[in-house]
């Protein structure tokens, strides 16, 4: 069976190429193409069928919500609860990163509980298991990882973030540039350097690189180069080792997509603003374009409780400059697993940043042309249609209900809109600035 890229450099447009055209309003011929090249994905697996939603170039900024367990709270009820909440919220994209628990039980309840396109961190369970099994995750055997892969592959994983960039170049820079100001935050890729040095060994992912690829491209499962040294502070932001990895990284998605797999990069992490356009432009000029999946970025280190607008902000910028997805991040962050609301809370800022990036990279201020008007002309069932969130935003106006109808109670009877519009009744009639 062919994978995706496979078939669009074939020339043929899948029924996958064809759902995704008509979701993101584009011909067939456009989706397929940019398939071909490399600089689109559509996560799917040949093994569940989920809805579809195409990651690249000329396409609007996805968004992506991480649930999971952690080792010490292990309750696969919430987990489900806030896998359906992510996709009630709007969530293009789920992520399954379980630590603590029966990890292939817990998988399982979740892919069938969303119909989003989820991904995965294989090294997670991986090395949960050599814990559990040898009581050291340094004893982390190679046919312990790769069968991980398989199994989650098998459950039906759409996308999996594969730590392959880290070798021993990598760990060589970070070495040589003194360590870090805020140390190493992926736990796939600090267990994977710890495993490495422990066992004065290469990155079997790195080092059996085909292997990785032919299991995902059995599945029609994107492989999404994970950035297991990204920046955890803004003051680590661009340096050696993180700018090493991403350049592998960027190596690798074009060998991956030479043997027939779907390929995406990942990014940091914290950057402040002014790094983020450097970091996608790299990206996207390393990778000749491929899709890039950024973890917010995080502007700042101290907003903790509020780093969902930090992220927001970093998110914002990047989609403006090229990123393709965006992971949310919740109010939780750094602080504690995130709970339903967290959950629900991040999604929204995060696509509030997406769509605010696509004002910019796509030119796309149509919805909020129609809100301005919509407000303008005190229409107030069109602004709860036209906004993102416009249950919500009845909610507030209809807990401090007005003693007019047509304004709210942040001004009442000192609405400007509603003092003014009536000297211009004639531009209103004729359709004023339509």
């Amino acid at each position: 069976m062919l994978t995706q890229i496979e078939s669009a450099r074939k020339g043929i447009t899948t029924k996958e190429i064809k759902e995704v055209a008509v979701s993101e309003g584009k011909p067939p011929e456009y989706i397929r193409d940019m398939i071909a090249c490399g600089q689109m994905v559509i996560p799917n697996n040949t093994n569940r069928k989920a809805r579809l939603v195409g990651i690249g170039k000329g396409l609007r900024t996805k968004v992506n919500a991480s649930i999971g367990t952690s080792s010490d709270i292990v309750d696969v009820k919430a987990e489900v609860e806030k896998a359906i909440a992510a996709e009630d919220a709007g969530a293009d994209t789920l992520m399954e990163l379980s630590v603590g628990g029966d990890l292939d039980a817990i998988r399982k309840e979740v892919l069938a509980a969303t119909n989003l396109s989820v991904g995965s961190v294989p090294l997670y369970q991986a090395f949960a298991e050599a814990i559990k099994k040898y009581h050291d995750p340094n004893k982390l055997t190679e046919e312990l990882l790769f069968d991980v892969l398989e199994r989650q592959c098998a459950d039906g994983i759409s996308f999996m973030a594969v730590h392959c960039g880290i070798n021993r170049l990598t760990i060589e820079r970070l070495k040589k540039q003194g360590y870090r100001y805020g140390g190493l935050v992926s736990r796939g890729g600090s267990y994977m350097v710890g495993w490495m040095l422990k066992n004065n060994k290469e990155n079997p992912l790195y080092e059996k690189f085909d292997r990785v690829v032919e299991i995902l491209k059995k599945y029609d499962c994107v492989l999404s180069l994970g950035n297991g040294l990204r920046a955890g502070a803004v003051h680590d932001s661009l340096d050696r080792a993180q700018v090493q990895e991403l350049l592998i990284n960027c190596e690798l998605a074009e060998i991956g997509q030479n043997m027939g797999c779907q390929m995406m990069c990942e990014g940091p992490g914290h950057l402040p603003l002014d790094d983020i356009e450097a970091n996608v432009k790299l990206q996207k000029r390393m990778s000749s374009d491929a899709p890039f999946y950024v973890l917010g970025p995080l502007t700042t280190d101290i907003a903790a409780g509020y780093d969902h607008i930090s992220a927001a902000i970093g998110a914002a910028q990047a989609a403006r400059y090229g990123a393709d997805l965006i992971c949310y991040v919740t109010p939780a962050e750094h602080l504690a697993l995130p709970n339903k609301e967290d959950v629900i809370e991040g999604v929204r800022a995060a696509r509030i940043a997406a769509h605010v990036g696509d004002m910019v990279k796509l030119g796309s201020k149509d919805r909020d042309m129609k809100m301005a008007k919509a407000r303008r002309d005190l229409r107030w069932d069109d602004q709860q249609k036209h906004g993102f969130f416009g249950v919500r935003a009845q909610e507030i106006r209809n807990s401090r209900y007005p003693e007019e109808p047509d304004t709210c109670t942040m001004c009442g009877s000192f609405c400007a809109l509603d003092n003014v519009n009536q000297y211009f009744e004639e531009n209103l009639k004729k359709g004023a600035k339509v």
